[in-house]
């Protein structure tokens, strides 16, 4: 027997929000689950289907929720795990869904992996992350916030060693070539999706499968963990999605679709350039051009998970 497919995404209204920053049900001046949980007539009422939630998870902070200390819980100012499961299931029954970021690329500096990695090289936590003694030369464009960090290593006195960062110091790298690595984030995506939501949002996608740093790293290996996704998404929820943040020129777009069987979708950054210019110059056909250059996607991307 066939199965039905279900591209729900493909017509869903999709609202993006922090949950901080939204609805403060006990006036600590911090938005919370239940404040948001209230407002979910209104938010079904407009017409939203589908809500995308920024990191909502225990973290120090420095970057606004994307360093991640527990991927199994909820920040304490936002409310409890409790209040996440009820509000899943006020939301589901308004017909609304929920994706939820999945930040994986990089860890808090305060994530008890770290901690115990800098600690014991011997630990098996220490190839969790990606260290050199001696880091070669690197392409400053790498830095992803070149503002505030001048490198993508940093010295760990503890550790003894440097560890690779894209983002802020504060933020390690993950290291994706190691199976252990790969487990635990099926792990963390399963036991979100048992708890009902619909997909993830794939933060710095691109940054996940780069090899910098990775001793005998095999390209394809890596950004094959995007079929390993998929493959334990759509075996775990048959209609769950997988969207990518990826800022990527057209000719890297096919690595994150593969044949269909990578991502469900992928952020259009491009086409927003051409948004902004057919703005300012007051006619359409720069969008237009935009939407004409965007590559052909894999005609499997419309059949089943």
């Amino acid at each position: 027997m066939n199965r039905v497919k279900n591209l729900w995404y493909k017509n869903a209204i999709v609202y993006s929000l922090d949950v901080e920053t939204f609805m403060d049900s006990d006036g600590d001046g911090v938005g919370d689950f239940q404040g948001l949980t209230k407002c979910l007539d209104h938010l079904s009422g407009i017409g939203i289907t589908c809500l995308w939630l920024l990191p909502f998870y225990p973290s120090p902070n420095r970057d606004n929720g994307y360093d991640v200390m527990d991927y199994y819980n909820v920040d304490p100012r936002l409310g409890t795990l409790g209040d996440f499961v009820e509000f899943m299931h006020q939301a589901r029954e308004r017909g609304i869904r929920v994706i939820v970021d999945l930040v994986v690329n990089h860890t808090s500096i305060q994530h008890p992996w770290f901690e115990a990695a800098r600690k014991d090289k011997n630990s098996k936590y220490r190839d969790y992350y990606i260290w050199s003694e001696d880091p070669l030369k690197f392409d400053p464009k790498l830095i992803a916030f070149p503002n505030v960090e001048d490198s993508i290593w940093e010295y760990d006195e503890q550790a003894g060693a440097y560890y690779l960062h894209h983002f802020y110091k504060e933020q390690p790298d993950l290291n994706i070539s190691n199976p252990a690595v790969k487990e635990e984030i099926r792990l963390i995506m399963g036991f979100w999706l048992e708890l009902g939501v619909s997909g993830f949002r794939i933060d710095a996608a691109p940054f996940l499968i780069k090899d910098i740093g990775i001793k005998d790293a095999d390209k394809e290996d890596l950004q094959g963990f995007f079929f390993e996704m998929r493959e334990f998404v759509s075996s775990r929820r048959g209609d769950a999605v997988l969207l990518a943040e990826a800022n990527v020129p057209l000719e890297q777009i096919p690595v994150y679709f593969g044949k269909g069987n990578k991502m469900h979708m992928l952020f259009n950054f491009l086409l927003n350039q051409y948004m902004f210019l057919a703005l300012a110059q007051r006619e359409a056909r720069a969008l237009w051009d935009g939407l004409k250059t965007l590559p052909d996607l894999p005609s499997v991307l419309s059949g089943n998970n």
